[in-house]
C-alpha cells in the first residue's frame, strides 16, 4: 500500500495518540494516572478543539499526546495535528468508528499537505500510523491534492499546454480516449468563443476532451473552466485583482480531479471531461469590448467586458457536452467575484435546473462537511444581460446579482430538459488555517463525488 504524505505503517517506535473532544476529556482523565492529570492541569489543557498536548512518561520522556477535536465527523477538526504535534509516528490509541476514522485520516492528510514544488517545507508533518487505509480515502485525498497542486502551480508551469499534458497523463493511466482541438482549428470545429478568448496569447487556446467508461453505463459530462491566467483582457484587472489569477483554472482543476477520482474508483459511469483551456492575455489580437462573437450554439454575444471571459468559453463547452445528451451535466468554474461577495471564500455557489440533483449534492456536502450553498436561477435578472445589437451580452452595466447573471448566461447553453449543476467556486484559501493552507483548495469536490457514487449505484 502506497501511503500518502503524513502516514506511516506501524513500528515499535510509534507513540500513543489519544483523540478526544472536550466532553470526553473528564472520562479519559479518569483512566490515567494522577501524574497525567497533574500535567494536564499544569499546562492548562482543557480539551479545547484545535489544541494538542504531549504526555511525558515517568522519566519525563515524551510517550504520547492528546489531540482535541470539535465535530468528530469533520475532517478539518483533526487537521491541526500533523504540524502541531512533534515530528514522530503516532498510533491511534482511541477507538473510533468507521466514519470518525475516515474523517481523521482525511483530515490528517489535508493537514499534512504543503505545496513543495518550488521550496522545501521547514519540516515534514508528524505521521499517523495506519494499520489499514481504505483505497477510497486514499483516492479522495489524492483528488483534493490534485486540485491544490494544479491551482498552486504558477502559469509559467500550468498553461494550456500543461493542462493538456496533465489530462493526457491521466488518460494514459486509465485507458481513456483523449482529443484536443487547438488554435485556429477551434474555428474549423465550431468553438468560436473559446478561440476568441484565447487568441491573443502565444499559448494556443484549446478544448481538451477525455472519454472513459462503457457505453451501457450512465453518461456524466464534467466541464471545467480552464483560464490559466486572467489579466482581464483589455478590461484589465488591477494589480491586486490580478495577483492570484493563476487560480482561474480552478474549475478545470476540480473537473480533472473529479474525473480522475471516478476512474480511480471504477464507478460504473461513462465520463466525458471537457476543459476549455485558454490564457486571457493582452496583445494585438486581443478580444475587444463591444465585439460581437459567435458561439457554438449559434447565438451571438456582445462582449460588454473582456473580464467576463470564463462564461464565454464555458458556453461553447457546455453546448458541446449537451450534444451527447448526458444523464448529468456538471460544471465547475471560478466564475465570479460576486459569488464571493455573497458567500465569502468557503462556500461555493451551487446553481441547478434540477431540484433532485441540487438536493443530493447539498445533502452530501452537509454529511461530509464539504459545504455548498444553493443560489437561485432568478430569470427576471436576465434583463441585466440585454444587448441592443446581439442576442445578449456577456455582462451588463449593473453590478447587482453578478453570480446569478453569470449562471443565467451559462443556462442559455444548456437544453431545458438537461439535468445540470453549476458550481461557482473560489478554489482558494486566502489565509492559513489547519488543513487549509493558503493557496489552492478543493471545494465541493467530495460532495459532488458522493452524489455520483450514489447515482452510479442506483438500479436501472
Amino acid at each position: 500500500m502506497n501511503l500518502p504524505t503524513g502516514f506511516a505503517t506501524r513500528t515499535d517506535a510509534a507513540l500513543a495518540l489519544h483523540v478526544l473532544d472536550r466532553s470526553g476529556l473528564p472520562a479519559w482523565r479518569g483512566t490515567q494516572t494522577p501524574q497525567v492529570g497533574a500535567w494536564l492541569d499544569a499546562q492548562g489543557f482543557d480539551g479545547t478543539a484545535g489544541t494538542a498536548i504531549t504526555l511525558p512518561d515517568a522519566e519525563g520522556v515524551m510517550a504520547g499526546a492528546v489531540v482535541a477535536v470539535g465535530d468528530a465527523l469533520d475532517p478539518f477538526s483533526y487537521a491541526h495535528a500533523p504540524f502541531l504535534l512533534p515530528l514522530a509516528d503516532w498510533a491511534l490509541a482511541t477507538g473510533l468508528d468507521a466514519a470518525r476514522l475516515q474523517a481523521l485520516q482525511l483530515g490528517w492528510g489535508f493537514g499534512a499537505y504543503r505545496f513543495a514544488r518550488y521550496r522545501t517545507p521547514l519540516r515534514p508533518p508528524a505521521r499517523l500510523v495506519v494499520d489499514e487505509m481504505s483505497p477510497e480515502v486514499i483516492d479522495v485525498l489524492a483528488a483534493c491534492v490534485r486540485v491544490r497542486d494544479l491551482v498552486n502551480t504558477p502559469t509559467q508551469d500550468m498553461g494550456p499546454d500543461e493542462l493538456e499534458r496533465t489530462v493526457r497523463g491521466i488518460a494514459g493511466r486509465f485507458g481513456a480516449q483523449i482529443g484536443v482541438v487547438s488554435g485556429d482549428a477551434l474555428l474549423e470545429h465550431n468553438f468560436p468563443a473559446i478561440h476568441s478568448v484565447g487568441r491573443a496569447s502565444h499559448r494556443a487556446p484549446r478544448l481538451i476532451r477525455l472519454d472513459w467508461g462503457q457505453a451501457a453505463h450512465p453518461h456524466v459530462a464534467i466541464v471545467g473552466k480552464g483560464v490559466c491566467f486572467d489579466t482581464g483582457g483589455l478590461n484589465i484587472k488591477t494589480g491586486d485583482g490580478m495577483r492570484n489569477m493563476k487560480k482561474d483554472m480552478g474549475g478545470a482543476a476540480h473537473a480533472i480531479a473529479l474525473a480522475e477520482l471516478v476512474m480511480s474508483r471504477a464507478l460504473p459511469l461513462r465520463i466525458t471531461l471537457l476543459v476549455p483551456a485558454v490564457e486571457n492575455a493582452i496583445g494585438p489580437d486581443a478580444l475587444r469590448p463591444g465585439e460581437v462573437i459567435a458561439t457554438r450554439a449559434g447565438l451571438q454575444v456582445e462582449v460588454d467586458n473582456t473580464d467576463a471571459e470564463g462564461r464565454l468559453i464555458l458556453g461553447d463547452a457546455l453546448t458541446h457536452a449537451a450534444e451527447d445528451h448526458p444523464a448529468l451535466l456538471l460544471d465547475f468554474a471560478t466564475l465570479t467575484g460576486a459569488a464571493r461577495i455573497a458567500l465569502g471564500p468557503d462556500l461555493p455557489a451551487l446553481y441547478s435546473n434540477d431540484e433532485e440533483l441540487a438536493a443530493r449534492v447539498l445533502e452530501a456536502g452537509a454529511a461530509l462537511r464539504d459545504p455548498l450553498w444553493r443560489m437561485p436561477l432568478w430569470r427576471p435578472y436576465w434583463r441585466y444581460l440585454a444587448s441592443g445589437i446581439a442576442d445578449f451580452a456577456n455582462s451588463g452595466p449593473s453590478r447587482m446579482a453578478g453570480s446569478v447573471t453569470a449562471a443565467l448566461y451559462l443556462e442559455r447553453f444548456v437544453p431545458a430538459q438537461q439535468p445540470w449543476l453549476h458550481l461557482d467556486t473560489y478554489a482558494w484559501n486566502d489565509i492559513d488555517r489547519p488543513g487549509k493552507p493558503a493557496g489552492g483548495e478543493a471545494q465541493g469536490l467530495r460532495a459532488v463525488y458522493a452524489m455520483l457514487q450514489a447515482f452510479a449505484s442506483e438500479p436501472r
